[in-house]
Formats: structure tokens, sequence, C-alpha cells
């Protein structure tokens, strides 16, 4: 026996004066309400309906079980009720990982726009450059640049960013300005730790795709210092926009080989697919894609 079933049966028939009313609002025939009827009181071992061929009525026995049943199915729909209000309402940790100099541009700055909206959510922001198990680690969602590789993670593309290749003006003219991408291998180059091909860099420009092999004098696992190294005069690099916008904007950085354009790079959301999207990491998706429209990093 279903034990909620049958209360609910029991008090449909008490409210509704019949077992055919009651079985009309809960969609049921009118045997199989008699039936949960039956078996409440087969449970109880005690009558709680007095039947006759036109009506029906509470023993005194069913007429003390009915406010208690009655009660019960109250609580159970406000427990309902307030189960499902809390489903949409986004509340608790919210663990999310971004890139070092992303996160502080264009992840962290947003962070009060969010709360204001969900006060009852607690957002945990961790940067760095590696790549996290999403799982292993307890996040709930990383914001990933470039290229996505685990097929194990589901994936929300938020924005693309372009790629600048670009060098000071103090160091273009000691070391000229490159005219073609072959013209890389006799500079001074600045490369990337993390980057999937460390050593090739490829272009697409008037005669198709082009790669070439450089053999960068700095590396670095941090954007930041690469771009702070390039505007200091020490060679070329190839940096998303939204590291090198300023400089560019205010001239401590040319750009270069305008002519050859590099990959650009999807910004994704991901999260682990073995985990059911939750109310805190859609808002907040949600709330990431809105923000980086139009995008917040394109130069003019």
């Amino acid at each position: 026996m279903d034990r909620f079933q049958a209360l609910a049966v029991f008090v449909a028939v008490v409210e509704k004066g019949s077992f055919s009313g009651a079985a009309a609002q809960l969609g049921l025939s009118r045997n199989m309400a008699s039936r949960h009827v039956m078996a409440l009181e087969d449970h109880l071992s005690a009558r709680l309906i007095n039947r006759t061929t036109r009506s029906v009525s509470l023993t005194s026995l069913g007429a003390a079980y009915y406010e208690r049943a009655r009660q019960i199915l109250a609580e159970l729909a406000a427990a309902d009720r307030e189960a499902s209000l809390q489903s949409l309402t986004p509340r608790g940790r919210l663990a999310v990982n971004a890139p070092v100099a992303f996160g502080t541009r264009h992840v962290a700055p947003g962070l009060k726009a969010y709360r204001d909206r969900f006060p009852e959510v607690e957002v945990e922001l961790t940067l760095n450059d590696r790549y996290v198990d999403l799982v292993e680690e307890g996040f709930d969602l990383a914001i990933r640049i470039g290229r996505l590789a685990d097929s194990s993670l589901i994936a929300r593309q938020l924005g693309e960013i372009g790629t600048s290749l670009c060098a000071a003006p103090g160091y273009l003219e000691a070391h000229g300005t490159p005219r073609s991408p072959a013209d890389l291998a006799r500079h001074d180059c600045l490369g990337y730790a993390y980057a999937a091909n460390r050593n090739l860099w490829r272009f697409t420009g008037p005669e198709g795709d082009v790669e070439v092999k450089v053999k960068p004098s700095l590396w670095s696992n941090n954007g930041d210092a690469l771009t702070a190294a390039a505007i200091a005069g020490c060679g070329i690099v190839p940096q998303p926009d939204f590291l090198v916008r300023d400089a560019l904007l205010d001239g401590r950085l040319e750009r270069i080989l305008e002519g050859y354009e590099l990959a650009r790079l999807g910004v994704h959301a991901v999260y682990p697919h073995s985990r059911q999207l939750s109310v805190r990491v859609r808002t907040f998706i949600d709330h990431l894609a809105g923000s980086f429209r139009p995008p917040p990093w394109s130069i003019p």
C-alpha cells in the first residue's frame, strides 16, 4: 500500500462525501479509490468510514484520523512547495576556477553584480593557469580559453577572443619589423609555457595556413608576465587580446604582421558531465555570458 496515496484518497472521500467524487478528483476509478481506503483500514485494523448505498460517514476513530491525515498532507504539500522554491533559488557554495589574468580582469569584477542578484550564493573563485580536474578538486565549473580537449566535460561557449602578435616600439626600432612569419626565426620571441605547441606558431595569411618554428628566448606560465616582458622590449609575443588591449591602445605595444591572423580562442564555461546542472551553475554561466556581450576585451 502507498500510505500517502491512501491518505490522499481517504481525505478526498471525506471532503467530497463519496468515493465517486474522490475518484474523479484524483483521476482514479471508484473501485480503486475504495480499495485504497480498505487497505488503509486493514493496515489500521479499524473502520474509518461507514458506507451505505447512498452516502459515507466517518466513524469516531475516522473523524480523529481525518484531522491528522489532513494535517500531514498539508505539511507534505508545504514541504514540496518549499523544496521546489529552493531548487529555483540559487544558494550555497559555488566553486569556480579560471585562468589568472582572465579571471582577474573579466570574472572577478562581475562577482558583485551576480551576488547582488543572488545574495545566498557563496562564490569561491580560484585562479591558476593549469588545467584542473574539476571532479577531483571539487570545482563546480571552470572557465577555459582555447581549444577544449576533455570530452568528459560539458561546455558552453561564452565568447571568442582574438590573438595579436605584438612587440614594443623600442624593440621594433632596434631589431626591425618582421614582414612575414618566416622573419620571426631571426627575432627574440616570448613563449607561453602551457601552450600545446610551444615552438610552433600558426598563422592564416594571403597564401593560406603558415607554420613557423620559433625558439623563444623567454618562457613564462603567466600571460601578464609575458606582456610586461614584451612592453619592456624583450621580444615579440602572441597574446590574447584581453591581455594586450590596453597596451595596444596606449601605444606601449604595436601589432605586427597584421595581414596574418593567429587563431581565435574560444571562451568556455565547463562543468562535469556526471553532475546535474544546478541552479547555481546555470545562473552563473548565464551571468558571464551576458557580461561578455559585447566582448569587453575587443580592440577597436
